[in-house]
């Protein structure tokens, strides 16, 4: 490996311990930006998902770890990494990333401060990174029970978001197209607690969404109804989604119960359920 190569390796390591002391998860990327271990069931005849449950290592952002022990191994194990992952979704943080875009032809900055002033919410200081191909990265921090998903292009043409199971490339890091730094100033903030109008915007809608009826009670069934229909990994996205929906339309608070015994049928636990919902009520304005 030629000496560049090795002092980006050791430098990318220094970086994501870095990280790690401030309660990130990290894993080492390659040049390419991808996870820099190859996955030990590539050569599976038929590989089932596995995230780890295995042991080995190689099952990308699934082997972030804040541990420094862990990450010396990750990196011992992939001498060619010259770069690392942040985790999106894990505590303390529950990292979200708006990846602002450059590369697209669109103007994904003005994107970001159309939908700011259409929905009301403002980008607080928080952590800036700036990419090899002159875009943004800017990191946010969302409620624990709020799985955030990863998308492209889908809350604005040019800007991607990084969630619970993606990751960001670190500040640090070098690849094939150049080194990714911390915008000046903010590499000693923490991630901003995300705009609750902004979170609400990154939630995914209703997967078959029904025109609602007139009445509150069929209003409210569809909201239960909805929850019911969660499948596992979903079910506290769509429970927080359809408790924000009933507290803006101001049947919330009729709606505890009802969407709590929903909740517990998908198989969330009654403290989970409650939880999600009180959430909810806060992120709308109003007192659980």
């Amino acid at each position: 490996m030629a000496t560049t190569d090795r002092q980006a390796t050791t430098l990318a390591l220094a970086h994501a311990l870095s990280a790690a002391e401030r309660g990130l998860a990290v894993l080492p990327l390659s040049r390419s930006k991808l996870p820099a271990l190859r996955s030990p069931h590539r050569d599976d005849p038929a590989p089932s998902p596995c995230h780890g449950a295995c042991g080995r290592l190689g099952h990308g952002v699934y082997d972030a770890s804040s541990d420094p022990d862990r990450i010396r191994e990750l990196f011992a194990a992939a001498p060619w990494a010259t770069g690392y992952g942040i985790a999106c979704g894990l505590p303390p943080h529950h990292l979200i990333g708006l990846d602002l875009d450059v590369k697209t032809g669109t103007d994904s900055s003005a994107a970001l401060r159309e939908l700011a002033l259409r929905h009301l919410f403002t980008i607080p200081p928080t952590v800036v990174v700036v990419t090899p191909s002159g875009g943004r990265h800017l990191w946010l921090s969302g409620p624990p029970e709020v799985v955030v998903p990863n998308s492209a292009g889908r809350l604005a043409p040019g800007i991607d978001i990084r969630g619970a199971g993606g990751y960001l490339v670190g500040p640090g890091s070098r690849t094939g197209q150049g080194v990714y730094a911390a915008a000046p100033g903010t590499a000693h903030l923490a991630p901003a607690p995300c705009p609750r109008s902004l979170l609400r915007l990154l939630l995914p809608p209703p997967r078959a969404r029904q025109p609602l009826p007139a009445s509150a009670d069929g209003h409210g069934q569809g909201l239960v109804q909805f929850v019911l229909a969660a499948h596992e990994g979903q079910r506290n996205t769509r429970l927080f989604w359809a408790a924000c929906r009933a507290y803006e339309d101001g049947i919330g608070p009729a709606l505890v119960d009802p969407l709590a015994d929903a909740a517990r049928a998908t198989g969330l636990s009654e403290r989970e359920a409650r939880a999600t919902i009180a959430s909810a009520a806060r992120m709308t304005g109003h007192r659980p």
